[in-house]
């Protein structure tokens, strides 16, 4: 008779599941996650009645904090802080854009608690730098 045992085959853990499935949960957590410029930055917008544009295929859009602080979106059209907030580096900014696109809307996110003369400083140098479809933006007023 023979006693001898059988070799028992070492266990092992197979991690390659678990891996698959950490993947699956990366890329559903990617696909479902929604990311949109106003919450890049935390401002209010004001609000109005009227009709909403159709959507413009690109667009420049000018960014002012409740401080007052400026950001312009870039060719990603994420928004980017300017440098400072004195009128000279806004006018060049704005410049450079111009002249690259000045047919473009040019669409201006002021905060409601924006100070009004950082608004009309803004309304202002893109005018005079040439831009000729000047908006703001609002959220639409709720009706109950």
């Amino acid at each position: 008779m023979n006693f001898h045992r059988k070799k028992r085959e070492k266990l092992e853990i197979s991690i390659t599941p678990m891996i698959d499935v950490v993947f699956l949960l990366l890329i559903f957590f990617m696909v479902t996650t929604t990311f949109n410029k106003e919450t890049a930055l935390n401002i209010k917008l004001p609000q109005a009645e009227g009709e909403e544009p159709e959507q413009q295929p690109k667009v420049i859009n000018l960014t002012i904090d409740a401080q007052g602080t400026y950001y312009l979106s870039g060719d990603d059209g994420l928004p980017r802080e300017l440098v400072n907030q004195k009128k000279e580096t806004l006018k060049g900014e704005l410049q450079k854009l111009a002249v690259v696109s000045p047919n473009l809307p040019f669409i201006i996110n002021a905060d409601a608690k924006t100070p009004h003369e950082a608004v009309i400083r803004a309304l202002d140098i893109a005018g005079q730098v040439g831009f000729k479809r000047i908006t703001f933006a609002a959220i639409r007023t709720q009706n109950p």
